[in-house]
């Protein structure tokens, strides 16, 4: 599984993939449920870049339609 560990982690991956989006973005994102994410022992917060990957295409296409 590749994955990012912590919301700058995320932050710089979304950067590479020409996706950006800022922590504050992220954090909205993640108390609202609505990007993939799994919480680990209360604080550490790991992305499963695969499911980030789907979630960036779902995300352009709804952005297109």
């Amino acid at each position: 599984m590749r994955k990012a560990v912590g919301i700058q982690s995320l932050v710089a991956y979304l950067q590479s993939v020409n996706y950006p989006l800022s922590e504050e973005t992220v954090q909205k994102l993640i108390a609202a449920k609505r990007i993939p994410h799994q919480r680990l022992l209360g604080k550490t917060i790991i992305f499963n870049l695969d499911y980030i990957d789907s979630w960036i295409k779902t995300a352009e296409n709804n952005q297109i339609e």
